[in-house]
């Protein structure tokens, strides 16, 4: 299974947030294993683990306890992740929270199984989110700082209070006031969900912070995210990223992509029949989509392609240029 990961810009507001609480940068990236260089693309993914152990060194090193919940109420997800911004421009806070279940794994993935991360649950007549993660409290101070960033969140627009409970499956920690000043609705510890009792009006609020133009041009970006860490998460994802950067050495025979994953040729054979496709099959389809790309617009001659897609003669690429598209390079469309 693959490991878990988070949005770079998400350590990296963390680490910011931090510092400004007076912990020391290096320090952070020291204790958490966080190469600040891979915190500069805030789309770049960060391990969950190094993740949990800012934030713990966070807290230690600032002297605040609370800094998780203190984390999520200072800061928007807008100013973090592009799924912020698309929230910020849904039509209303029943959309925002779709978006934020369709791109969740660009903030943060977790397990959640086959569930939506956030559910709307009725019982006895009233609404609540409740957050399906599992093993919660493994990490509660993501618990803290999702909740405090919801409710902070919504405190911008003045109106009716989104939140009218809190229910935490961890302890109560000696900062509980911290608990009662920023969500100031009852709380309940140590309780068999993590979940928050909201004022039902809250489905429909308009929020179209950015025009709804924006919300097209976002999603497309997040799609494109969303579609690149999926793949990383398959065996087929990590066979094309490792093929890329040596395709044109015609150094790529099953046995040296088997040998860059740590594995063996039998189980990289065996993985990707389970996913429906061979090494041979990925490599014919990945010479197909890059030689199309080299030639569109003639960025290259057709000699120059054949290189660079990894045949060592021009004939042979002609022939298996032939077998994708039913025409010669040199006649292809511009």
């Amino acid at each position: 299974m693959a490991e878990l990961t988070v949005a770079a810009g998400l350590a990296r507001g963390l680490m910011r947030f931090a510092v400004s609480k007076g912990a020391n940068e290096t320090a952070l990236a020291a204790r958490s294993g966080i190469d600040l260089t891979d915190l500069q693309d805030q789309d770049k993914r960060i391990l969950f683990a190094n993740y949990v152990a800012l934030m713990r060194a966070a807290k230690d090193l600032s002297g605040d306890p609370a800094l998780a919940l203190h984390y999520g109420e200072k800061n928007d997800l807008a100013d973090i992740s592009v799924v912020g911004l698309i929230a910020h421009a849904a039509e209303t806070m029943l959309d925002a929270l779709r978006q934020l279940n369709r791109y969740r794994g660009l903030v943060i993935e977790v397990d959640v199984g086959t569930a939506d991360r956030f559910e709307h649950v009725r019982k006895n007549g009233e609404l609540w989110l409740v957050d399906n993660r599992r093993n919660p409290n493994d990490f509660p101070e993501l618990t803290e700082s999702t909740f405090a960033r919801m409710v902070g969140g919504t405190r911008q627009f003045g109106t009716t209070p989104f939140v009218k409970a809190v229910h935490v499956t961890h302890a109560e920690p000696l900062y509980r006031a911290e608990y009662d000043r920023i969500f100031q609705a009852p709380l309940t510890f140590e309780s068999d969900k993590n979940a928050m009792l909201i004022d039902e009006a809250w489905l429909t609020f308009r929020v179209a912070l950015q025009p709804r133009y924006v919300f097209g041009i976002l999603c497309e970006h997040a799609d494109a995210l969303l579609k690149s860490l999926e793949n990383s998460k398959t065996t087929r994802g990590r066979v094309e990223s490792l093929l890329m950067p040596i395709l044109h050495t015609g150094d790529v025979s099953i046995d040296t992509i088997a040998g860059k994953l740590g594995a063996s040729r039998h189980t990289l054979f065996r993985k990707l029949k389970a996913e429906g496709t061979t090494f041979e099959k990925i490599l014919d389809e990945l010479r197909h989509k890059m030689a199309l790309d080299y030639l569109t617009g003639k960025k290259v001659s057709v000699n120059e392609a054949a290189y660079l897609v990894g045949f060592s003669e021009a004939a042979a690429f002609s022939r298996a240029f032939k077998r994708w598209t039913g025409t010669s390079p040199r006649n292809r469309p511009n």
